[in-house]
């Protein structure tokens, strides 16, 4: 009974920013190395950003580099995206993820074995 409950999207501004959370239950947390994916209309998923599972290592898409920080915290076993600066382009639902394969690459959403509902995020103008 694995469960990923994103929270914290909503509607902002350009140029706003946001943090969303998600708690996760019935894992070993310690032993995920977690993710952020998000997916647009009409556009693929793709990665966002992703932290290993001691939270020394990070790593952050292009398109989002310099605008957000990953971080988590394994004794709430929960996860965070802090975005700011968004742009419209932002605009999709975010979901979490969780990766037990141990792997130096993040992008690969085949590593992600359990995944969350979603979230939405509207930046608007």
């Amino acid at each position: 009974q694995v469960q990923l409950v994103e929270s914290g999207g909503g509607l902002v501004q350009v140029g706003g920013s946001l943090r969303l959370s998600c708690a996760a239950s019935g894992l070993t947390f310690s032993s995920y190395a977690m993710g952020w994916f998000r997916q647009a209309p009409g556009k693929e998923r793709e990665s966002v950003a992703a932290i290993s599972r001691s939270g020394r290592h990070t790593y952050d898409a292009d398109s989002v580099k310099g605008r957000v920080t990953i971080s988590r915290d394994n004794a709430k076993n929960t996860v965070y995206l802090q975005m700011h600066s968004l742009k419209p382009e932002d605009t999709a639902v975010y979901y979490c993820a969780a990766d037990p394969s141990g792997s130096d690459y993040y992008t690969r959403e085949y590593d992600y074995v359990y995944w969350g509902q979603g979230t939405q995020v509207t930046v608007s103008s």
